[in-house]
């Protein structure tokens, strides 16, 4: 995708204050792309707050994260960055506390899951901005022709699997394991196993005997078995296991609410239940949040204040969320949300959210333990790997990350 540059300001006397903006583009065209959400905030603000104007530059996925990297590198930190991580900045002492530019009932509105994560040493600064969870999509029709039903435990995800390679399904089960989103896949799984990334309050516990036990499952009982597909799972990224779904190529996979739309529109008929555990339906999903942040560079705090109190509003959050199939991060959005007729399609992924857990984003040594798992899970599940060895190297990696970043 092409960098989308959005200036999104009212033509005139520009104010007193001008605030910076850089955002990350959620749309997939230019009809519903970001730069026409913040056009519209941006105006019916400027409306009401004749001394402030606010500046919105919108870059894709691909880019927002070094943009704004490079800006804060060259000195000229924007007002807020609207991305996906934060802890490395404030980590770097550049940030805000969001108590310093929430007032106190937006700050209280948050979804408490997503607050949490949003802190680094017990204070917050990542204000959530987007969120959303992952259920087990599967292919009705496929499953029908197969004979068998949604799985709600480990075995009965293998079984139908089984049924559905007899079948001639090109992927029974699509585990992108590649390097676009492996850390992803690799949670879901991680926590249906009964672990996880950090399953205690210090340190990282990739290596623990429950991880261990859910990636020799996945290399002998699925991938061992031919049931994840033609793809090697370490070369299977996320865009097209999606895209192999909304084809009709996949029997089931874990998806988030995008995923709806693309297979709608392909006239797959397909269903949502929660990721199968070891004995039942999974009691963690995962949960992933995208995050507001102020940089105190500038020193507009009272007006960043203003700003984000609209930006928060539940008229707004509502608008933002329906626009883009995402959850959001407000409770009183929320419960809007969760009895709204036109959200009803989003009500399955609504429900996992009081349950989720969320990448370790307030640690700084996330990010490069992130880039090692997208780079290496992939080898514990082929045919000479070795998955007590693999997630012992990550483990390792981890832990001299994390000591690291500590200081």
């Amino acid at each position: 995708m092409t960098a989308v540059l959005a200036g999104c300001g009212v033509t005139g006397d520009s104010g007193d204050v001008t605030l910076t903006l850089v955002a990350a583009e959620y749309g997939d065209s230019s009809a519903n792309s970001s730069k026409k959400y913040w056009d519209a905030l941006v105006k019916a603000y400027e409306k009401e707050h004749p001394g402030v104007h606010v500046e919105v530059t919108v870059h894709s996925w691909n880019d927002v994260d070094r943009e704004v990297k490079e800006m804060v590198d060259a000195g000229e930190a924007p007002d807020m960055a609207q991305i996906g991580a934060y802890s490395d900045y404030a980590a770097a002492d550049l940030l805000y506390k969001a108590g310093d530019v929430l007032s106190i009932p937006v700050q209280a509105d948050f979804v408490s899951q997503l607050a949490d994560a949003g802190e680094v040493k017990g204070v917050q600064y990542g204000m959530p901005f987007a969120s959303s969870t992952r259920l087990l999509f599967y292919n009705k029709t496929l499953f029908a022709k197969a004979g068998v039903s949604a799985p709600t435990t480990w075995a009965e995800l293998a079984e139908a699997a089984e049924a559905l390679k007899e079948e001639g399904v090109k992927y029974p089960y699509a585990l992108p394991l590649g390097p676009e989103e492996a850390q992803a896949e690799t949670m879901q799984w991680l926590l249906s196993g009964g672990g996880g990334y950090t399953e205690t309050a210090t340190g990282y516990s990739i290596d623990s005997t429950e991880n261990v036990d859910t990636f020799t499952w996945l290399k002998n009982d699925l991938v061992g078995k031919g049931l994840t597909g033609p793809v090697a799972p370490g070369k299977l990224n996320r865009a097209d296991a999606f895209a192999a779904f909304a084809a009709g190529q996949v029997g089931m996979l874990n998806g988030h609410p995008s995923l709806m739309k693309a297979a709608e529109k392909k006239g797959v008929k397909f269903g949502m239940v929660p990721m199968p555990g070891v004995d039942g339906p999974t009691k963690v999903s995962m949960g992933v949040a995208d995050w507001m942040m102020a940089f105190k560079q500038n020193g507009h705090a009272d007006q960043i204040k203003e700003f984000l109190s609209f930006v928060y509003n539940e008229e707004n959050v509502l608008a933002f969320s329906r626009e883009y199939d995402l959850l959001p991060v407000t409770n009183s959005a929320s419960q809007v949300m969760s009895s709204a007729a036109e959200d009803a399609d989003l009500r399955p992924f609504l429900e996992q959210l009081p349950v989720s857990e969320l990448y370790p984003v307030g640690r700084t040594s996330w990010a490069s333990v992130s880039a090692e798992i997208k780079q290496r899970i992939g080898q514990a599940v082929t045919a000479g790997g070795s998955p007590s060895g693999v997630l012992g190297q990550l483990q390792t990696t981890a832990t001299t990350a994390e000591s690291g970043s500590a200081g």
